[in-house]
């Protein structure tokens, strides 16, 4: 089973890039986006009804324009939950939770602490509640795989100016330390795993031609819990840096896991 997470940055304007090339070429069973940046109204039929997949969407209420995540599913999922119960975080429309029977699959677009002292807060609120969720299945033994947009590099590897950058929201210490409790807790970041000394990036700023000089940001990672690498599930992570269309690329996580 092939999964896929991509930030999108805006499906209007990707759509306008190939998206649906560029989604055939990845030819995933599973495909989650962030930042779609639209309301339940501005979905059409060729955002919604591509290719084979069938398609979920969480929408943000609290102003337009703004988060949002969809996935696209050739896997009929057994049910499909739209946040964590907690209003001040499901609002921003940042969370799918689609359980497959076999393993329980969230995308998530984490929130950006860089506008403010209190979106700062928030973003680690956001951390502390979503992991108190996600905690309650990996306490029971459910297989959880969590993708999405951290917007959190995790360590020096991770970036391509850690220094320069160490008093930057996405690399402050306090939100890496959230990386290391919950790496610490039974959540193992697959491409790392995979990939212990591999330098890759998965967004990189429109400034400076950044992206043409590869000077990036890891922020966007498939996290397991660690019962599916203990039963040889998890059979390759990756990061995809062909795609383009977005200031973030595709990063892709392959289990050998058979359907419900």
């Amino acid at each position: 089973m092939k999964l896929i997470s991509w930030n999108v940055n805006g499906l209007r304007a990707v759509m306008q890039k190939d998206f649906e090339t560029s989604l055939r070429t990845l030819d995933a069973d599973i495909v989650a986006i962030q930042e779609t940046k639209l309301q339940a109204h501005q979905l059409t039929p060729a955002m919604t009804d591509l290719a084979d997949y069938t398609s979920y969407w969480s929408h943000a209420t609290t102003k337009k324009g703004y988060s949002g995540v969809g996935v696209y599913t050739r896997v009929k999922p057994k049910h499909v939950s739209y946040g964590i119960g907690q209003p001040r975080f499901d609002d921003e429309g940042r969370i799918l939770e689609l359980d497959f029977g076999t393993f329980v699959f969230f995308n998530v677009y984490f929130p950006n602490g860089q506008m403010s002292p209190e979106r700062l807060q928030y973003k680690l609120d956001f951390y502390e509640a979503f992991f108190a969720y996600t905690d309650r299945y990996k306490n029971e033994g459910r297989r959880v795989v969590i993708t999405g947009d951290y917007n959190t590099a995790h360590n020096e590897i991770d970036l391509k100016n850690p220094q320069a950058n160490a008093k930057t929201s996405g690399f402050l210490r306090i939100e890496r330390d959230w990386l290391d409790r919950i790496t610490a807790s039974g959540y193992v970041d697959t491409f790392r795993h995979c990939h212990p000394d591999t330098v890759k990036y998965s967004w990189w700023t429109y400034r400076y031609k950044a992206r043409d000089r590869n000077a990036g940001w890891r922020i966007d990672y498939f996290f397991t819990t660690r019962n599916l690498i203990e039963k040889g599930e998890v059979v390759e992570a990756f990061i995809d840096n062909d795609i383009f269309g977005s200031d973030h690329c595709p990063v892709g996580l392959q289990l050998a896991i058979a359907e419900a």
